[in-house]
């Protein structure tokens, strides 16, 4: 590269990014789905009139609250950070990143705060129907808040609906609906939502196993247990079939973070997946393995996830970057150096104008041609890995390489928890429906421990999604190296450390409140 990186300011921004993103996260999938079963309770309230209906409201209500006010705080730093330590970010797509955070912010944040007074202060201030439908609308509200924030992301992991401006160097929006209805936007809309779904079932029937192990509340325990894990199940069904169609997204936009996921390092025609393997320790960090001892694995498994076709090729790690010509798939050497190109161009573009109309007019000319945008500026990302000098340019290379081990183990992490949750929901429904949850201490704990095993496995479907796609804040068009904000080490350093200590008190006290409301249970009259 021409300039001097500085990785370590890289390395710190990123990890206070993902500080800040995953405590977040701690607090976003419970308010995604527990309103939901918050509303379909006060319905059952209105519907019949039940005082225990109520009672059994404002519980899971109190407890929502106490998440949905911690979970606030947090958002809000999530996204300063932007402005703070991803500036250059920041500019080259404002036009298009900032258009979904402001709808978000108008429509769905307003609409939240508005009617979250309702439902918490309006009880006897209301009609039950406006308040009911105060609810539904926190519920909604909530929801759409979480599209937009997604649709944001997605676009970052499939960059559409946009064209670059020479003139000023930033990518600019050209259809809003392609970036709103991209499959890549939809399947992770719905999957990370059905997510939330079943992490508010666990949390529900988890609480209300607590409650009849303790031989408490144990009516409305039951009650809770159908409508938390017939949400959840539902919700966890919908999660399984959006995973299967994300997993042919991620083939088809992100071959790279697919490999990784497996660990594959030569691509090959029905490419089992592994469900364990272990082996001797790489000398590479980012390698999973050096040899490879055991493994048990599904044939052509792989395959058949990214392809819907046992025998589909999927390209490993060393096709992406030393290319693979039978398979019709470039080498990273030979995008950076197209990317570096477009970068070239660009620059031309620049000095010639007010100079050399000529050649001002002609490099313009290419940043509208649609093949040579195919070709060249589809790769710009990859010109800030170019280098002369070949020994840099292979180091540098290798840096589009994710961290192998952690995508690889994330991946079976949140497989595995997310199957045990599921079948936790399935048996606590089918029980609970069946009348016959009576002592089944074993079964209330289980549900207990699957509690903070929900959060896990969420956490763990987000380092694959973010983790597995580095170097990239926009697939193939930005890297972290572009992006970061020219700021002192130091100071990422000091507010690192800050946000920690806060993040982690607003944690405790959370947990601490949450546990009090949860010992006192649902309040009488």
């Amino acid at each position: 590269m021409e300039q001097v990186v500085d990785f370590s300011l890289i390395d710190w921004s990123r990890l206070q990014f993902a500080l800040t993103a995953m405590y977040h996260w701690i607090f976003v999938p419970l308010t995604l789905g527990i309103t939901f079963i918050i509303a379909i309770m006060e319905t059952k309230y209105v519907s019949t009139g039940r005082e225990e209906w109520k009672q059994m409201t404002k519980f899971w209500m109190t407890l929502f609250g106490i998440n949905f006010a911690v979970g606030v705080a947090t958002g809000l730093i999530l996204e300063f950070q932007f402005g703070t330590n991803w500036s250059n970010y920041s500019w080259f797509v404002g036009d298009i990143f900032g258009a979904p955070l402001a709808v978000e912010g108008i429509m769905a944040f307003f609409m939240e705060a508005t009617f979250v007074a309702v439902m918490f202060f309006g009880w006897n201030r209301v009609s039950k129907r406006f308040h009911l439908i105060s609810t539904w609308l926190v519920a909604l509200a909530v929801n759409l808040s979480a599209l937009w924030i997604l649709v944001a992301n997605a676009w970052m992991q499939n960059p559409v609906g946009m064209r670059f401006n020479p003139e000023t160097a930033r990518n600019e929006m050209v259809d809003f609906w392609a970036i709103l209805l991209s499959p890549t936007a939809i399947n992770k809309f719905i999957h990370t939502v059905t997510s939330g779904f079943m992490t508010a079932g666990i949390f529900v029937v988890g609480i209300s196993c607590w409650f009849l192990l303790k031989k408490r509340h144990q009516d409305m325990a039951r009650k809770s247990i159908i409508i938390g894990a017939a949400f959840g199940l539902a919700g966890s069904l919908v999660l399984f079939v959006t995973g299967d169609s994300s997993a042919r997204q991620v083939a088809k936009e992100q071959p790279m973070k697919l490999a990784v996921i497996e660990g594959l390092y030569n691509g090959q025609e029905g490419a089992p997946f592994s469900i364990i393997a272990w082996g001797t320790p790489a000398g590479n960090p980012d390698r999973l393995y050096e040899k490879e001892v055991f493994a048990l694995k599904v044939p052509k498994m792989l395959s058949l996830m990214a392809f819907h076709d046992f025998n589909a090729f999927v390209p490993g790690i060393t096709d992406l970057i030393e290319g693979n010509n039978t398979q019709g798939i470039m080498s990273a050497y030979e995008k950076a150096e197209r990317g570096k190109e477009a970068q070239n161009v660009l620059r031309r573009m620049k000095d010639a104008k007010n100079v050399d109309t000529q050649t001002y007019l002609e490099t313009k000319a290419l940043f509208e041609n649609e093949e040579w945008i195919d070709s060249y500026f589809r790769y710009f990302g990859y010109g800030y890995y170019y280098d002369s000098d070949i020994d840099v340019f292979k180091q540098n290379i290798a840096r589009l390489v994710p961290n192998v081990p952690l995508n690889f183990w994330a991946f079976r992490v949140m497989i595995g928890l997310g199957c045990i949750c599921f079948i936790v929901l399935a048996m606590a429904l089918w029980w609970a429906c069946k009348n016959s949850l009576y002592e089944k201490k074993w079964f209330y704990r289980l549900a207990v421990i699957c509690i903070p095993l929900v959060y896990i496995a969420t956490q763990c479907g987000w380092i694959v999604a973010e983790v597995g796609r580095q170097p990239w804040v926009i697939q193939d068009l930005m890297p972290t190296v572009s992006a970061v904000s020219q700021i002192g080490v130091g100071s990422v350093k000091t507010t690192f450390i800050l946000f920690a200590i806060t993040f982690t008190v607003l944690l405790i006290a959370e947990i601490k409140i949450m546990i009090s409301q949860i010992k006192k249970g649902p309040r009488e009259g």
